[in-house]
C-alpha cells in the first residue's frame, strides 16, 4: 500500500490528549495539528493527500493548492463544513462517520430533559447552600417537577438518533410522535405525523434532523407561534436548525416553558449571542458527543473509512 501524506487540522476538536491517532500511520505520515487557523489551512493542505477533519471548512478558498487531495475523512456525521459541489468537481471523496454517537446524543437529551422535569441540579444547589437543613419539612417543594409518564414527545428527524430517543421515551411510557422527509414503518408504537401536528401536540420537541436547505432555521417565529403551549424544546442536532431570536422570544412570551439546546448557529459561543442568559433555557457547549467511548468508536470509524477508500471500496460517501 501506498504511503501517502496524511493532515489532521483540527486534532483538538476530537481529542484532549486522551486518543491517539498513531493507526492512522499505518497508511502514511500524519501530520497533526491541534487547530488551524483560515489563513492557515490552503498551505497545510498544499501536499495532502488525505485530509481527515472535524468541522474544517472545506471549500475552494481552504483547498487552493491541495492538487494531490483525493480523500476527506469526517470525525463527525453532519457534513456541513464541506463544500461538496467543489470537492466533486475536484474528484475528492468525501466520507463521513455515520451512527458513531447515537447512543450518547440520545443520552444527553434525556439528560437535559430530565434536568427540566426532575431539577436534580437546582435541588441539589438547595440542599448545598443549607436549604434542607433550614427546611421544617423533609421533602420542601421548593422548585415544581412533573412525570414524564403520559406525556408526548415530538421527534424532529428520525434516523437513529431519533429512533433512540423514541426508545427511551417509551420506556418511559410516553406517547411518541416524529416527523420525518420520508415516509418512515412505525416501531413500539411512536406514530409519524406532519410537522406542524408534531409541534401542536407535543408536550416535549426535540430535534435530530440534519442541517440542510431545507431544515436551515426552520425553528422561527412562525413554527414556535404552532406549538403546544408550555411546551419544552430540545436541540442536539445543529445549531443552524434554530432562528435565535426567535427561541428567545418564544421562551420570553412563554410559548415554551423551557428549553434546551447544546448547539447553536456560531460555536464557540460569541458575545453577540442573543441566547446568553435567557430564563429558561439550559445551555451546554456542544458535548453530546463527546464521551471518550463515543470518540473511540468516530476514530475508529474513520480508520475503517480510509481503510476501504484505500482498498477500493469505500463506504460511508457523501460526497
Amino acid at each position: 500500500m501506498e504511503k501517502l501524506k496524511i493532515v489532521i487540522p483540527d486534532a483538538k476538536t476530537i481529542t484532549n490528549g486522551d486518543l491517539s491517532f498513531d493507526r492512522f500511520s499505518d497508511f502514511g505520515d500524519v501530520t497533526v495539528y491541534p487547530l488551524s487557523s483560515a489563513d492557515t489551512l490552503a498551505q497545510r493542505f498544499e501536499k495532502a493527500d488525505i485530509v481527515l477533519c472535524n468541522k474544517t471548512p472545506m471549500n475552494e478558498k481552504t483547498l487552493a493548492k491541495a492538487k494531490n487531495l483525493r480523500y476527506i475523512g469526517l470525525f463527525a456525521t453532519g457534513y456541513n463544513n464541506i463544500d461538496l459541489d467543489f470537492t466533486k468537481s475536484r474528484g475528492i471523496t468525501v466520507c463521513n462517520a455515520a451512527a458513531y454517537s447515537t447512543d450518547a446524543v440520545a443520552q444527553h437529551t434525556f439528560a437535559l430533559i430530565l434536568e427540566h422535569y426532575s431539577r436534580a441540579a437546582d435541588y441539589n444547589a438547595f440542599v448545598q447552600r443549607g436549604g434542607w437543613k433550614e427546611s421544617d419539612i423533609f421533602s420542601p417543594f421548593v422548585y415544581p417537577t412533573m412525570e414524564l409518564a403520559g406525556k408526548t414527545m415530538g421527534i424532529i428527524g428520525y434516523g437513529s438518533i431519533g429512533k433512540a430517543v423514541a426508545k427511551i421515551a417509551l420506556a418511559f411510557n410516553m406517547r411518541v410522535l416524529f416527523c420525518s422527509r420520508n415516509k418512515k414503518e412505525s416501531e413500539g408504537g411512536a406514530v409519524q405525523v406532519a410537522l406542524e401536528e408534531l409541534v401542536s401536540r407535543s408536550d416535549i420537541v426535540t430535534v435530530h434532523c440534519p442541517l440542510n436547505r431545507d431544515s436551515e432555521r426552520m425553528f422561527n417565529d412562525g413554527l414556535f407561534s404552532k406549538f403546544k403551549k408550555g411546551a419544552f424544546f430540545v436541540n442536539t442536532s445543529r445549531g443552524g436548525t434554530v432562528d435565535e431570536g426567535a427561541l428567545r422570544r418564544a421562551l420570553e412570551s412563554g410559548i415554551l416553558s423551557g428549553a434546551a439546546v447544546d448547539v447553536i448557529e456560531k460555536e464557540p459561543m460569541s458575545e453577540e449571542c442573543v441566547l446568553q442568559n435567557v430564563p429558561g433555557l439550559m445551555i451546554t457547549p456542544h458535548i453530546a458527543w463527546g464521551p471518550k467511548e463515543t470518540r473511540e468508536r468516530c476514530v475508529s470509524i474513520v480508520y475503517d473509512n480510509l481503510k476501504a477508500f484505500l482498498e477500493g471500496k469505500p463506504v460511508n460517501i457523501v460526497g
